[in-house]
């Protein structure tokens, strides 16, 4: 036992020292108030909780969660797909496919996300094609809008959710599929009722990874939505960085941490009764 906890002691101490301790700190603050100077003033209050119900950051709340939601459906919808062809093929050919997936990895965040910029932009290269092709006459406005944020949150996190499903299918029992195959179950039922289920992991570590960091992102928003899709990460960024009202920036974290905690722990729940549903079935 002793030993046992020796080895969980590094960890036990560094989730208490840079998880633990500053949340408690920040929800000892968003009680507190701040003055005219921006400092914190030690005087209990519930304003700050009570702002959040503005419905100007309830409306950029709820651009937040859809916005993370649909990028976490997205990439899943995508990944999937792409996950299973590489588990699929050679030992070869998943090294080259999974190094090319990681490549985007060896170059710096900022660099690749500025180089969408100069593809969507109005003199970008995505306009000029397709005016060169005939097929608009003018310009597009695709820069500076959500959906210019959603197709870079996709982009920057598709890894994040291939690589989880693609080692759950790696770690898969094969003998599964075979026995099914034996029996006379078409792919499509032993995709679904075998294969599907046991990447369940996969599946929920990726859109936990995912959604939490989409949800957080505000270099994305900052750099491809300006000013027109702004995201909660942007006002707390702002509140405490900007506007020195941390008590208020630090009750939006509050919020933001209790209501991920409250999707993910939804959408693991319903994964899980899927799937526990879809195993019954076929038993």
């Amino acid at each position: 036992m002793k030993r046992s906890f020796g080895i969980i002691a590094p960890v036990v101490l560094w989730l208490t020292i840079f998880l633990v301790v500053p949340m408690i700190a920040v929800i000892a603050v968003s009680f507190m108030q701040r003055d005219e100077l921006g400092n914190i003033v030690f005087s209990f209050t519930l304003n700050n909780y009570e702002r959040f119900f503005d419905p100007l950051y309830l409306g950029i709340y709820w651009d937040t969660l859809w916005l993370s939601v649909l990028t976490t459906a997205i990439c899943l919808l995508f990944s999937y797909p792409l996950a299973y062809y590489i588990s699929t093929t050679s030992p070869a050919k998943q090294k080259l496919l999974l190094i090319l997936i990681t490549v985007p990895f060896w170059i710096n965040f900022l660099i690749r996300t500025y180089a969408w910029v100069l593809l969507l932009r109005t003199q970008g290269v995505v306009n000029q094609t397709l005016l060169d092709l005939g097929l608009i006459a003018e310009p597009l406005q695709m820069l500076y809008t959500k959906g210019a944020v959603l197709l870079g949150m996709v982009y920057t996190f598709i890894p994040y959710m291939v690589l989880p499903i693609y080692v759950s299918l790696e770690q898969m029992d094969k003998r599964l599929l075979e026995a099914s195959s034996d029996l006379g179950a078409t792919k499509w039922k032993s995709f679904w009722h075998i294969t599907l289920p046991q990447t369940k992991s996969g599946m929920m570590t990726g859109s936990v990874l995912v959604f939490v960091t989409t949800a957080g992102m505000f270099v994305v928003t900052d750099i491809l939505g300006g000013a027109k899709a702004q995201m909660l990460s942007n006002i707390i960024q702002n509140q405490f960085l900007g506007a020195r009202d941390w008590p208020f920036g630090s009750a939006l974290s509050v919020v933001f941490v209790i209501s991920s905690l409250i999707i993910i722990g939804l959408f693991n729940r319903a994964l899980r009764s899927k799937y526990d549903a879809s195993k019954e079935a076929g038993a």
